[in-house]
């Protein structure tokens, strides 16, 4: 169609004006494409409750995320025993998690600015991977293979690295590749696989902090204990030297100096599964305690997710603001919004990703390095291997 166009104009046109047009066209086809492809990275969470059951199971079997005897038996079996109950739990959210629409919101936000600020790096497309629910890491990887960008970053959606959650997304791109073809050999891979130390971050967590204090009567307003509640991790893998608790807390802090330490806060715990030993004081404990010593008033401030899923939506809100306030008899239990399309998060994520395409080391070295303690075989493969992708 496009030749027939140039030749029924041609005529009128003249062989110069017909020329730049066919140059524009080229240019226009040329660039159709991505040039960069940001890949977030998270967990995922169903979309509706049919999916719980996969979901659960792909965790349950996961060895990176969890490690459970005779696993290929025993996870299955924990992954149908509990899905009637989140089922439930999910039902009473809506009927599914919603992290997969605000990824999507955040990553168009995100390629949107980068456009603008980064324009010889653009177009920039983002891809959602998720590692236990569609779109699924192996799926959107196969999406990125076809429109062969330049340039591929894997961009961490977990801003404090843990083994079981950021290592686990990227243990599974090196398996994926491990028995496939590398349908992305040719492009420039780099890594940005923490972020918890962002200044933009901790504005954003302090701006939604400032919004709940704000629902508190100002007599009482400076008394409110802030808890920063974050997902749990097993002792066993805190004491092979897993990162995440520092780089929780180092959150924490630049939180707080950006609220200038306005108000009491802790650290605390939450969502464990299984017996053994985890990080604690867990956040319903904390809430307990707190109200022993004749403390009332709460925000619980979901500082390592960045957008608004089961955890917070159900576990936060529900079992813990409501339920828990009643029965402990909290005065009142607020809960400070995840970041979400939060324009200071949208500029974190783009200052982050901006930084990262103008700096030449495409892999940072401590992504590189085991846990001192390291039992996981796959983890020096697929440093090994990453380490070759981005050099």
């Amino acid at each position: 169609m496009l030749k027939n166009m140039f030749v029924s104009k041609s005529t009128s046109l003249g062989i110069g004006t017909l020329a730049q047009l066919r140059h524009i066209s080229m240019q226009s086809v040329k660039y159709s494409k991505p040039r960069t492809a940001i890949i977030m990275l998270n967990m995922g969470g169903p979309q509706n409750t049919d999916q719980v059951h996969d979901y659960l199971h792909r965790i349950m079997t996961d060895r990176d995320m969890i490690q459970l005897p005779v696993q290929s038996k025993l996870g299955p079996w924990i992954a149908k025993r509990r899905t009637p109950e989140v089922q439930k739990k999910y039902a009473e959210i809506g009927g599914g998690s919603p992290i997969f629409k605000w990824t999507n919101i955040q990553g168009e936000l995100l390629c949107k600015q980068l456009d603008k600020v980064s324009p010889e790096t653009a177009p920039h497309k983002h891809y959602v991977a998720f590692r236990y629910v569609t779109p699924l890491t192996e799926d959107t990887l196969k999406q990125v293979e076809q429109d062969q960008p330049e340039r591929v970053v894997l961009f961490s959606q977990y801003p404090q690295y843990s083994c079981a959650t950021s290592g686990s997304s990227f243990n599974a791109i090196f398996s994926h590749y491990k028995s496939n073809k590398n349908g992305l050999a040719n492009a420039k891979w780099s890594i940005i696989d923490r972020w918890a130390t962002h200044p933009l971050l901790a504005k954003t967590f302090a701006d939604n902090i400032r919004k709940e204090l704000a629902k508190f009567s100002e007599d009482k307003r400076k008394d409110v204990i802030l808890l920063f509640s974050a997902h749990s991790l097993p002792l066993k893998a805190v004491n092979r030297g897993d990162a995440y608790p520092s780089e929780v807390g180092a959150t924490v802090q630049n939180v707080m100096g950006e609220l200038k330490y306005c108000n009491p806060y802790c650290l605390v715990w939450q969502s464990k599964v299984g017996p053994l030993p985890w990080l604690e004081p867990f956040t319903d404990d904390a809430i307990k305690g707190y109200v022993k010593q004749g403390k009332k008033n709460f925000i619980l401030v979901p500082i390592a997710f960045v957008n608004e899923h089961i955890e917070t939506l159900h576990e936060l809100d529900i079992e813990y603001c409501q339920e828990l306030a009643h029965e402990v008899g909290a005065e009142k239990i607020g809960r400070a919004a995840a970041p979400n399309d939060h324009p200071l998060f949208i500029d974190a994520m783009t200052d982050v990703v901006q930084n990262h395409l103008k700096d030449g080391n495409r892999v940072n070295p401590k992504f590189l390095l085991r846990c001192p303690a390291c039992v996981n075989a796959k983890c020096l493969s697929s440093k090994q291997w990453f380490g070759e992708m981005c050099n």
